[in-house]
């Protein structure tokens, strides 16, 4: 974890609270013209604010806890932007799915093989634990079978959804397998989540709890900002994907990529410290959160407010979940990594991009 000050610099909470200011001015105003073309930079000045609070409150807690802090409540606020989304409009019923396997090709792909690319080109080699790895593996694959891969074979209804039963089963299923991934990773068998010792550099002496507080509060304002702005800017989103001509899952994508970006840096920025162990947490622990915390609530919300919801995915997007949970049960099953594994998440990260905008 990269070392931080005892005392808050003025950035990190300026951009937050510009970013609030911008927010505001969408509510009033609407998203156009000055506004819209502030958004975004104020956006992702934001995310770096949110990064340094994450990091403070991480370094206070410690591992494995600070890590499921910043996964826990960034997928909060996008569980928040994407039911948001939902009750707004009619005609969303695939964008929870579109965003959850964004997340997870983003989390798996972009984030991990940035992560092994990095680190390996600064350490060459780098270690971690791999019991870790292998239970967040196990998880993530079953949850993403059961929930974006099973719609497509049942015969309760037709097309790629879930009847009602059948939904409420997948929501409280996701529940009981992401909660006893936080149990093992918090409680039963935590060591198989710490870093790899005398791996790193010793770290500095964490921050007072009222340094950690104020940036835990600050971490909160921040990421509502950033999910607000993303959501304000999202009819903007919408229309330059129509005048490209793209496919409309490119919208989930991009929300996906701008509420995984604090969670991203995060990760970045731990590998290059030769913090391994912290990066998988945070990519794997993110993946796992988006679809157990997401599936449930966007059933309830199917369910109750009677919104319709797919969640089957398409042919290519299953090809490239296979491939994902493959690759990454090969690259991450020896507890060393290599430039070579990041190089390989990251080409089929970018394969899954350029699909995404040309299928």
């Amino acid at each position: 974890m990269a070392a931080v000050s005892a005392r808050t610099p003025w950035w990190a909470w300026a951009w937050p609270l510009l970013a609030w200011a911008v927010l505001i001015s969408t509510i009033v105003a609407g998203t156009h013209g000055i506004i819209a073309a502030t958004a975004g930079p104020v956006l992702i000045a934001t995310v770096f604010a949110a990064v340094y609070h994450a990091e403070v409150v991480a370094h206070r807690i410690g591992e494995p806890f600070g890590t499921l802090v910043l996964a826990v409540a960034v997928t909060v606020i996008e569980v928040a932007l994407i039911v948001s989304v939902m009750l707004g409009a009619a005609d969303k019923a695939a964008l929870a799915r579109d965003t959850v396997f964004a997340s997870v090709m983003i989390a798996c792909n972009g984030i991990v093989g940035l992560c092994l690319l990095a680190g390996g080109v600064r350490h060459h080699e780098q270690g971690f634990q791999l019991q870790g790895a292998s239970a967040a593996l196990a998880v993530l694959a079953a949850l993403t079978t059961l929930t974006l891969v099973l719609p497509n074979v049942t015969i309760a209804t037709p097309g790629p959804v879930f009847s009602t039963s059948q939904l409420v089963f997948a929501g409280v299923i996701s529940l009981v397998l992401y909660g006893s991934y936080v149990f093992v990773q918090t409680v039963r068998h935590r060591g198989y989540f710490l870093p790899v010792k005398g791996k790193s550099k010793k770290a500095p002496a964490p921050p007072s709890d009222r340094t950690a507080l104020v940036s835990a509060l600050l971490l909160l304002v921040a990421l509502i900002a950033v999910v607000g702005l993303a959501k304000a800017l999202t009819p903007t989103l919408e229309a330059a994907v129509h005048l490209l001509d793209v496919p409309e899952a490119v919208v989930g994508v991009v929300i996906a990529l701008l509420v995984l970006l604090p969670e991203g840096l995060a990760a970045l920025r731990a590998a290059r410290a030769n913090q391994l162990q912290t990066s998988l947490n945070l990519a794997l622990g993110s993946a796992l959160a988006s679809i157990g915390l997401t599936i449930p609530a966007v059933a309830v919300v199917s369910i109750v407010l009677g919104r319709p919801l797919e969640l089957g995915l398409g042919t290519k997007d299953e090809v490239f979940l296979a491939l994902t949970l493959v690759v990454g049960v090969i690259t991450l099953g020896t507890g060393r990594t290599t430039v070579l594994q990041g190089i390989v998440h990251l080409v089929i990260f970018a394969a899954f991009l350029f699909l995404a905008v040309l299928p």
